[in-house]
């Protein structure tokens, strides 16, 4: 199969940027802003995926497709005695302009774009591969790839994201949105990126996480 052109790529990333900034006109930076439900189902992802990090002690931490920062709000209110170097990367750059507004602090910072310009111990990635609009699947799905080598090759410690599962027999799935089987990415984790991943399914949604670090032993925590 032949690789999606570059052009391909630039063109689902502006895309995906246009759609967030559209949302965030309209609702502001709220969950809605970033195409969540309501702020108890968004907190539920961040505390999945940050099962990935160990709050005993200082890290730093790349937030891709940041949003508005909401992860900020979360780590303050449940991690706040844990210093966290933080760095919001987003494509859309009415959002970074939100977040610099709504965050400040001297360990926050945020970037336009679509890769972080910086290493880290941890990175996550909440929802960025969920809405794929028009795109083809081959399309995506290697948009999906580059994302995931980079996250790789710039967490120190290691990365988590999250995907919305495949509609089960006899459903339909909505239009414009990625669905996927747990084991494709997991995966690809494991034999692509040289890694350990740890699944965390059946949570009350219809969406996965999954934790993905070097190869050594993951923690249960």
């Amino acid at each position: 199969m032949t690789s999606p052109s570059p052009a391909e790529l630039d063109d689902a990333y502006r895309q995906v940027a246009q759609y967030y900034t559209q949302k965030l006109r309209r609702y502001g930076p709220t969950p809605l802003g970033v195409d969540w439900s309501c702020v108890p189902t968004q907190a539920l992802r961040f505390r999945k995926l940050l099962k990935l990090c160990d709050f005993e002690g200082p890290f730093s931490l790349n937030d891709l497709g940041c949003g508005y920062g909401a992860l900020l709000d979360y780590l303050a209110l449940y991690h706040p005695q844990t210093p966290v170097d933080y760095l919001g990367i987003d494509l859309s750059a009415g959002m970074v302009r939100r977040a610099k507004k709504r965050c400040a602090g001297d360990l926050i910072r945020f970037h336009h774009g679509r890769e972080s310009p910086r290493a880290a111990d941890y990175s996550i990635a909440s929802g960025i591969f969920n809405v794929m609009l028009d795109q083809p699947v081959a399309v995506w799905e290697h948009l999906i790839e580059t994302t995931l080598f980079h996250l790789s090759a710039t967490s120190r410690k290691g990365f988590a994201v999250n995907f919305v599962h495949q509609p089960i027999y006899g459903e339909t799935g909505k239009s414009g949105l990625y669905c996927t089987n747990p084991r494709r990415w997991a995966s690809f984790c494991e034999q692509r990126l040289g890694s350990e991943v740890r699944l965390i399914d059946d949570y009350g949604t219809s969406e996965f996480t999954i934790l993905v670090k070097p190869m050594r032993a993951l923690s249960n925590k």
